[in-house]
């Protein structure tokens, strides 16, 4: 696997550009009822019948059609829902794959300040590079459809640990020659933070057959 970047068939929006995106829907509850019937339907079949060609087109679902198809269902879903586990998911999988060098530079810094199991649980090899970084998302990805879901949750929270540790270090070292680059890798640590609770709190749900 290379470091260049793939040729998409559709613009993909950068990560920070669709965390912050308002999408407006003129009947909410229908959306809501659609994100969830969706997300649902696709476990749920998927899991049943895990063909490999089937969850290779799943992996590589946001190279082909870009964020906003899913963006359009799933992305103003609860967090400890269904859908919204599943959106939060493929943005980490796309942070990733839209700056792969990032996010291993992000990984190792957030791996050697964290006092945790994260850096474990998520899984990543010693050191990880950009393509390890790649390979790791879509692995947790993968998890979705074809291993334990709330497993899969949990390695995606830890990822999210690690690399939200590794931003706010980032951030701590910029903070003096370059405040602004300092503000973004805080606002990316504080959302990556909240991310890996709220993946958690989802992986709690799924064993308890309450996650919706």
């Amino acid at each position: 696997m290379s470091d260049a970047p793939r040729e998409f068939h559709k613009p993909v929006r950068r990560p920070g550009e669709v965390f912050d995106r308002a999408f407006t829907s003129t009947d909410p509850a229908e959306v809501s009822r659609a994100a969830h019937a969706t997300a649902t339907a696709l476990v749920s079949r998927v899991r049943e019948n895990p063909s490999d060609a089937v969850v290779d087109r799943l992996i590589d679902f946001t190279d082909t059609h870009g964020i906003d198809t899913l963006a359009e269902l799933w992305s103003r879903s609860p967090a400890r829902s269904l859908p919204g586990a599943l959106w939060r998911i493929y943005l980490l999988q796309l942070m990733v794959h839209d700056d792969a060098r990032t996010a291993a530079l992000q990984y190792e810094r957030g791996r050697h300040a964290l006092a945790s199991a994260d850096d474990v649980v998520a899984g990543a090899p010693t050191p990880a590079g950009p393509d390890e970084l790649v390979e790791l998302s879509d692995a947790i990805l993968r998890g979705v459809f074809t291993g334990d879901f709330a497993v899969a949750l949990d390695r995606a929270a830890s990822f999210c640990r690690v690399e939200a540790a590794g931003a706010a270090d980032l951030a701590d070292d910029a903070d003096d020659v370059d405040p602004e680059r300092a503000r973004g890798y805080t606002a990316r640590a504080l959302r990556l933070a909240t991310y890996a609770d709220e993946l958690t709190a989802a992986a709690g749900l799924w064993r308890r057959d309450a996650l919706t």
